[in-house]
């Protein structure tokens, strides 16, 4: 079983954009369960301060995996083959374009939605987002919880 953890990179620094991630890795990874973060392999990107939406930094350009098309071609092609889309929109700042991107592949594809996400407040609360997602929770540990009883034998 496989689950993509899609979520909020612009704006964080690499520690930010995998703190969560790594928490929900050791999370599901006992039950049987991978992982898949837009992030892995690009350990040359703890350098950046700070991402931005256009994808421009220098040390992007150190791997074909983290330019604005290698990470675009592999995001797409990990929300579109997993098993469960799990994605954290807690304390969300601005809307992720990317995440969104994520979501819609996932739903294309019928692949389960579960999404961590403030009850309001949230720039990523929209009729759309809403109406796609199968599954709402308050906290990631609930998030995770949701995924694994999604994916149990």
């Amino acid at each position: 079983m496989l689950v993509y953890l899609a979520g909020p990179i612009s704006g964080r620094n690499y520690e930010g954009a995998t703190d969560w991630r790594e928490f929900a890795k050791n999370e599901l990874v006992p039950f049987g369960i991978k992982t898949l973060s837009p992030l892995r392999n690009q350990e040359h990107l703890k350098s950046i301060e700070r991402f931005t939406n256009e994808g421009g930094e220098t040390a992007r350009l150190l791997s074909p995996m983290s330019t604005p098309r290698g990470l675009t071609t592999r995001d797409r092609w990990d929300a579109m083959r997993c098993n469960v889309l799990l994605v954290n929109l807690l304390g969300a700042e601005t809307v992720s374009i990317g995440t969104v991107m994520e979501i819609a592949w996932a739903d294309a594809k019928r692949i389960p939605i579960v999404v961590a996400m403030e009850t309001k407040g949230n720039p990523h609360e929209h009729a759309m987002i809403n109406q796609t997602i199968g599954f709402r929770v308050g906290t990631l540990w609930e998030a995770c919880d949701v995924t694994r009883q999604l994916l149990a034998a």
